[in-house]
């Protein structure tokens, strides 16, 4: 890939469970202010959780520990 990955595995296992019920959440609640933003930070979630790749962890320079 074009990115180096800066999330580790078990935070990319609780990005994705946490992003799908936060999208759960706004599908079953949609119209809503609070469901409009947790589908949209549940979407910002799950796809960080799925790819490994926060780009705000980036800015902050976060890196993977390669020994680990």
């Amino acid at each position: 890939m074009f990115y180096a990955k800066n999330v580790p595995g078990w935070e990319r296992a609780a990005r994705f469970a946490i992003g799908a019920l936060a999208l759960a959440f706004a599908v079953f609640s949609w119209g809503t202010p609070l469901a409009v933003a947790a589908g949209v930070s549940g979407a910002v979630l799950a796809i960080t959780g799925l790819f490994g790749f926060c780009p705000m962890c980036a800015l902050v320079g976060r890196k993977l520990d390669k020994g680990a």
